[in-house]
């Protein structure tokens, strides 16, 4: 099985090597890029707030088993917002994978930041 990734070009890299880094084999995920008023609508529907962010994810499966191909979920990032958009998708990604640094001591920032750095070699 392979993964499969509805994401812009410039992205596919990042987020291939977030899914290669946390072991995801098979599965789908989206990257969409969207204006500011898009994401405010997203944040304040699906969490509450009302303002405008620079990533939002949304898991679909979970880090369980699942009985056909696994659908991580969707990541929604706003350029305008975001001051490194590669950034937020391994952000994004990371959290679709079941990583949450408002629960962890620091793991899934520390990860991001290893996954950047090897994207920079």
């Amino acid at each position: 099985m392979s993964v499969e990734l509805d994401v812009p070009d410039d992205l596919r890299p990042a987020v291939a090597a977030t899914l290669e880094r946390v072991g995801v084999e098979s599965g789908h995920v989206s990257v969409e890029l969207v204006g500011t008023d898009r994401i405010r609508d997203l944040n304040r529907s699906r969490r509450g707030i009302d303002a405008a962010t620079d990533v939002l994810a949304f898991p679909v499966d979970g880090r369980g088993e699942s009985a056909g191909p696994r659908e991580l979920g969707d990541v929604v990032i706003c350029a305008d917002e975001a001051p490194d958009v590669r950034e937020a998708a391994v952000h994004g990604v990371l959290h679709l994978c079941g990583y949450d640094h408002e629960r962890d001591d620091g793991e899934m920032l520390e990860l991001q930041g290893r996954i950047l750095a090897a994207l920079e070699r």
